[in-house]
């Protein structure tokens, strides 16, 4: 376990204080704090709900149902059951960018919700799956750039983001067998 601790440490350091420049320095915060995104999430929102038709109504129902879920999962389940320290509360010469919480690290919550928001998106409008998957990457490596987690809670992040994503539209798929809800 070491070895692997010792390489997520490396990549972390590469990746916060080597790749570390003024672009990234002023790039990263504003992309990882939620408070920027909550006029483009309600814009989102609001247009699946009134210009997306059937559709985007559903779509917009499942992700709300999806976050709930995927937040309270890695947030209040696989967070606790880890107990990971944020790498700004363990090492030193972190490059912090952002407040540094005394919550745990492992998985990064805006990993999971946006890459499981990807997936349900992706599913619904796949012409824009590239959009979807860019900027959940971007939300997720923001994380590191700035200090507060390390790249296996990214990883992990993604990976239980994209299992719990393929859940939902996995049932999805079962609910609209079942009631022919949309045409497929």
């Amino acid at each position: 376990m070491d070895f692997l601790y010792n390489i997520d440490v490396q990549l972390f350091y590469f990746i916060n204080n080597t790749l570390a420049n003024p672009v990234t320095d002023s790039f990263m915060p504003f992309i990882t704090e939620l408070n920027h995104w909550k006029i483009f999430y309600a814009i989102m929102f609001f247009y699946l709900i009134i210009g997306g038709g059937k559709k985007g109504r559903i779509a917009a129902i499942i992700l709300v149902l999806l976050i709930s879920c995927s937040d309270q999962f890695s947030s209040n389940l696989v967070k606790n059951l880890s107990e990971r320290i944020r790498p700004c509360n363990v090492l030193p010469h972190v490059h912090l960018l952002v407040g540094c919480t005394q919550s745990f690290s492992f998985p990064s919550s805006h990993a999971v919700n946006n890459f499981a928001g990807a997936v349900v998106l992706s599913h619904f409008y796949p012409r824009f799956r590239i959009s979807f998957y860019t900027g959940a990457f971007l939300m997720a490596i923001s994380r590191v750039f700035v200090g507060v987690h390390y790249p296996s809670d990214v990883l992990g992040g993604t990976v239980i983001g994209i299992l719990i994503g393929f859940l939902f539209v996995y049932l999805w798929g079962l609910l609209n067998d079942k009631f022919k809800i949309l045409k497929q």
